[in-house]
């Protein structure tokens, strides 16, 4: 699956927040300003919700927040790329750089499922996370998720 679709240069940061919640702050706004969300505050709420019942640090210096909401007809992907590591409470320990964050309908649990596990398997690579961190430009970054 190419999941480079749902992800746009718009989407793309590179940010130094000093914690889990500015950083979920600035991704939220940032897809706000670009047009993809309703409502800011809902959005945000919804992955603070999210992130309460388990952290989305899923290991490797990688967090994955998400949120779906009935109001939403397609999904996206931003990326936000620290400058010094987050504690995320991730499940190996490990601060995140990392932070995929997708948004997108409650009623497309399928295309969800294939999005997360074609992401997942792009992070799993630890070439393809390490030079995640060496790109400057959005337009690079995205590149390394399409499926060749």
């Amino acid at each position: 699956m190419d999941i480079s679709r749902y992800m746009d240069s718009k989407l793309v940061m590179f940010l130094n927040t000093p914690t889990r919640d500015e950083t979920l702050q600035q991704l939220v706004h940032r897809i706000y300003e670009a047009g993809k969300l309703e409502n800011e505050e809902t959005f945000y709420q919804a992955i603070i919700d999210r992130e309460k019942i388990v952290s989305t640090g899923i290991g490797m210096g990688v967090a994955i927040p998400h949120a779906k909401l009935p109001s939403y007809d397609q999904f996206f992907i931003a990326l936000g790329v620290l400058h010094k590591a987050v504690d995320w409470h991730a499940l190996d320990g490990a601060p995140v750089r990392l932070v995929f964050m997708i948004g997108g309908p409650d009623d497309k649990q399928t295309e969800y499922l294939q999005i997360l596990s074609s992401l997942t398997q792009t992070i799993k690579d630890e070439e393809k996370r390490k030079k995640l961190l060496t790109l400057q430009e959005s337009s690079a970054m995205i590149e390394i998720f399409k499926k060749f």
